[in-house]
């Protein structure tokens, strides 16, 4: 029509691009979705379309790119944690063990992008809103709720640069009050290893794997905390799994060779 705003027609593109996809159209999604996130970028629809198509046309760098943004939005879209995980397998096998060098750059979503969809335009209602429909003041509470956690994991992160492993601790727990994220456990996860909190260490891992059930660090931080709560053949597991997806990861390989001598 020429007057819609810029997030009404972000939804009417990407709601085209399904057509496409659906269709087979892959060139003319991505083409619809692209133009959906010049409008409104880092949005969740279109940047999940377009890693489809590009995936169908086996552009799978650009795939994986489209992923990964859309993980940095919400890390709970598990369309995304599936799509991220045959990408890694793709590009393996096409590229080697070096084919995150050949990647473009991923871009960083700025925090307002990744809280936008619990505070939708007054303009186009209903364009972001989030699945379950909420008061407007529970929306307000959420959105700044994430950010609050995000910034007390920022804090944790300068403790743990630090060294100091007991302050990064509380402010994780602080984040995860608010906002349980994948990346947070297994922060917290390494700050418990370094102090030698084994099964607390381990139970944190497996909260982010519920998360993400195949979080490479999670894996990794758990076979270790396993291995020194003596749980050899569930570290192993743990090893096993982590090599499925990274079957080249040298660290992993060498704890594994430990673990076979314990």
């Amino acid at each position: 029509a020429g007057d819609a705003t810029a997030e009404e027609r972000s939804v009417l593109l990407a709601n085209r691009a399904a057509c496409y996809l659906k269709d087979g159209a892959c060139s003319l999604c991505v083409a619809d979705c692209t133009s959906a996130l010049e409008l409104v970028p880092f949005g969740i629809k279109p940047l999940l379309r377009r890693a489809a198509a590009y995936e169908a046309l086996e552009r799978y760098s650009l795939a994986y790119v489209d992923y990964k943004t859309a993980l940095q939005v919400d890390c709970s879209v598990q369309a995304a944690h599936d799509g991220v995980n045959r990408m890694t397998k793709a590009l393996l096998e096409k590229d080697g063990v070096n084919w995150r060098q050949k990647l473009p750059p991923i871009p960083t979503v700025p925090i307002s992008a990744q809280t936008r969809w619990s505070t939708p335009s007054a303009q186009a209602p209903g364009a972001n809103t989030p699945p379950a429909t909420a008061p407007q003041g529970e929306r307000d509470k959420t959105a700044a709720g994430m950010e609050r956690a995000r910034m007390l994991k920022e804090e944790g992160n300068e403790f743990v640069k630090k060294g100091n492993h007991k302050k990064a601790v509380e402010k994780y727990s602080e984040s995860l009050k608010l906002s349980q994220e994948c990346a947070t456990y297994t922060n917290r996860a390494l700050c418990y290893l370094t102090l030698k909190q084994y099964k607390e260490a381990a139970q944190d891992c497996t909260e982010a794997l519920k998360l993400d059930p195949k979080n490479v660090k999670a894996l990794y931080r758990r076979a270790q905390a396993l291995k020194e709560l003596k749980d050899y053949k569930s570290s192993i597991a743990d090893i096993k799994s982590l090599l499925k997806t990274e079957p080249k990861n040298t660290a992993a390989l060498r704890l594994l060779q430990e673990l076979n001598r314990a």
